[in-house]
């Protein structure tokens, strides 16, 4: 039985490890071909020969580069129907404590890298008739963390970015939606946690129990689990989203803080 994405090309950012990687694995396994694109080579490499894909070392950030990813993936897969801008990065502080270069960076990639490789592949969606773009935000982009003022101001900024497209391009055929996952076993959450551990003075196992706690699944997602969400939001099953959000947060949305005292396991 065919998979749901038989027969299209997809490009996915930030493909060579993580959420990313995971997308690249669902896609391939569900029937795409599958580019893979990112700074570094290495990683890139692995997960295109995994999957039977294309890896195209580059930076969203460079109108350049994604032109060259968008154009590598047309002329050798045959064209172009989904794209995932996952691409992103973290940097703490507040608006009184982070670096203002910090600052840029966090924005010029996790805000303008969406915006950069959507640019560059907009036109070969709408060659071929239409097509979906699934932009990967957090939880970050719909509450607030502490000291993490950039991140924050970003995944919010690409909800926003992801509706603007949905309405402009919804009319020639292209769906533009948003996969906001909250925690999720990943090379950066895992950094994550080591400092979260260095800080309170204990072993990482125990900072992932204290950050899962008020979940109601009590557990991080694996990314596999991110990447089947994205995969429904990639296919024809979801010929009618557009615009949406997607949160695959273990229940944390749903959680009224202001009661966490009164109990719970």
């Amino acid at each position: 039985m065919p998979g749901r994405l038989a027969g299209k090309v997809a490009l996915v950012t930030g493909g060579g490890t993580g959420i990313g990687a995971a997308i690249a694995r669902r896609f391939a396994a569900s029937g795409a071909t599958v580019a893979v694109t990112g700074r570094r080579p290495e990683p890139l490499a692995e997960v295109a020969a995994e999957v039977g894909g294309l890896a195209l070392a580059g930076d969203t950030t460079s109108p350049a580069d994604c032109a060259a990813a968008v154009g590598a993936a047309v002329a050798r897969l045959g064209g172009l129907d989904v794209v995932v801008a996952n691409a992103g990065v973290i940097a703490g502080g507040s608006v009184t404590s982070q670096d203002p270069a910090a600052w840029e960076e966090v924005l010029r990639v996790n805000v303008g890298g969406v915006m950069q490789i959507c640019r560059a592949a907009l036109p070969a969606l709408l060659a071929r008739g239409g097509g979906a773009v699934v932009v990967v935000s957090s939880v970050a982009g719909l509450a607030s963390g502490s000291e993490t003022a950039s991140y924050v101001t970003s995944k919010h900024a690409v909800i926003g970015l992801a509706r603007s497209m949905a309405y402009d391009y919804g009319p020639r055929g292209v769906r533009v939606n948003v996969l906001c996952p909250g925690w999720v076993r990943t090379p950066m959450s895992e950094e994550e946690m080591r400092a979260l551990a260095r800080a309170r003075g204990t072993d990482e196992a125990e900072a992932v129990a204290a950050t899962v706690r008020p979940l109601p699944l009590r557990r991080m997602a694996e990314p596999a689990e991110i990447a089947a969400c994205a995969e429904f939001l990639a296919s024809d099953d979801a010929s009618f989203v557009t615009g949406a959000v997607l949160v695959a947060d273990g229940g944390g949305a749903i959680v009224d803080v202001g009661t966490l005292s009164f109990g719970g396991d």
